[in-house]
């Protein structure tokens, strides 16, 4: 059931719109008609392809997205440690990680927070 357009020359976004409207308003031009049934029919015929309505369709896109090149799979490595039993070796591994919990940190004591609060002050 097509539908008539009413076009309002106050919401006309172009000039050209402006004039047609005015021109539909002053019966000077008839007013579009619209078939949303037949232009949605007419959409569904352009949805789908004439190579999709076959099994061609369907092997075109497996083409079409096939990999180029071929991927090599990852090959597992394994890494195995050997016992040392040598518990020096873990007293060195283990000052190194105890160092690091220290560094950059200086000893705080009563004065330097005093001092922080003074620079935190807001001057006079």
């Amino acid at each position: 059931m097509p539908d008539e357009v009413k076009p309002n020359v106050n919401e006309a976004p172009t000039h050209d719109a402006q004039l047609a409207a005015e021109n539909i308003a002053a019966g000077e031009e008839k007013a579009p008609t619209v078939d949303f049934e037949a232009d949605y029919a007419a959409a569904q015929q352009f949805s789908v392809s004439e190579i999709d309505r076959t099994g061609e369709g369907a092997k075109a896109a497996a083409a079409a997205t096939a990999p180029k090149l071929e991927v090599p799979k990852p090959e597992e490595t394994r890494l195995e440690t050997q016992p040392t039993g040598n518990p020096d070796d873990y007293a060195d591994m283990a000052k190194d990680v105890a160092g690091s919990r220290t560094e950059g940190v200086a000893s705080i004591d009563d004065d330097l927070v005093q001092k922080a609060l003074e620079k935190g002050q807001a001057k006079n």
